[in-house]
């Protein structure tokens, strides 16, 4: 971790909104104790108490003044009031009744001028389908530890208008999700990932501007829809299948791991040989369009004998 990624930068002369706009560590804990909320390790709960950070954040998500920004987990609203500042608009998904009720009178409080711009959902993000208003161009969140990636990916699913994603999340959470192939820590969450975006490590962030502190570090992640989605003829589901079951085994060949896939190892053999894989390599050196190349040569299920 770099010195320059580690310490805060001071953007409080340029910010658009006054300086007390944001939440620091007092305000963070006056909220907390007025509505009887304790950060608690099952909902993942740490909430940024450094404006700065939340700033940078921002600024590294290169959020635009014309960006509908959707937030995930928006807590007390410390990153949320920073994305006010600099989009058109935010829309925050908060699962917690206590935070999700709390959240709109912080708005109006701190960022009046903006308030009109906000919009609530309260909901798990893992069931939410339709967002209110314009439709979703970014997606910047500190999302909790416990259910980072499958709600990384069911959002990029399920609103295909968000270009620009930057999460917050933990620091091996996130070098899995931007490994490439041939990385130790190239997995499921990497090849998915690369199904929607080209990904990236985008920095790191320290414990200290945490409240309660984590016991581990964070990092952030940039995701860039890709503009021409995967060029084969499977279905996301089909070629997620095969994803799957390479790495249920990975330390097995390819021909090994996916013979419960193909119906056999010599189905197996024959699928990877059509797509120009090796039957001996893994899993964990093959591209999101070589996973696709082989769903596309899946066998045709042998019928039963009469």
């Amino acid at each position: 971790m770099s010195t320059a990624e580690q310490q805060p930068e001071n953007t409080e002369k340029t910010s658009p909104a006054a300086p007390d706009a944001l939440l620091g560590p007092a305000d963070i804990r006056e909220l907390a104790a007025a509505l009887g909320v304790r950060p608690t390790k099952q909902k993942g709960q740490n909430f940024v108490i450094d404006a700065n950070t939340v700033r940078r954040i921002v600024r590294t998500a290169e959020v635009r003044p014309d960006d509908v920004v959707v937030e995930v987990g928006p807590g007390l609203g410390s990153l949320t009031l920073a994305l006010l500042e600099a989009a058109d608009r935010v829309v925050a998904v908060e699962i917690d009744d206590i935070l999700a009720a709390a959240l709109p009178a912080t708005i109006e409080a701190r960022m009046p001028a903006k308030k009109d711009r906000f919009a609530l959902v309260h909901s798990d993000a893992m069931l939410v389908t339709e967002l209110p208003g314009p439709a979703p161009t970014a997606l910047v969140a500190n999302l909790p530890y416990n259910v980072a990636v499958p709600v990384l990916l069911t959002m990029l699913d399920r609103f295909p208008t968000i270009e620009r994603t930057l999460v917050m999340v933990q620091a091996e959470v996130a070098d899995r999700l931007a490994a490439e192939p041939g990385n130790k820590v190239y997995g499921v969450p990497s090849v998915k990932a690369n199904w929607y975006a080209h990904v990236k490590r985008a920095g790191a962030i320290g414990r200290k501007v945490f409240w309660p502190a984590p016991n581990v570090d964070s990092g952030l992640v940039s995701l860039v829809r890709r503009t021409e989605p995967i060029k084969t003829t499977a279905t996301k589901a089909e070629v997620f299948a095969v994803v799957d079951a390479a790495f249920a085994q990975r330390r097995k060949t390819l021909r090994a791991a996916l013979a419960g896939w193909a119906g056999s190892a010599a189905g197996a053999e024959a699928a990877l040989v059509a797509a120009g894989v090796s039957p001996q390599a893994r899993g964990e050196s093959l591209t999101v369009e070589e996973f696709a190349a082989i769903a596309e040569h899946k066998p045709a299920a042998e019928r039963p004998a009469l």
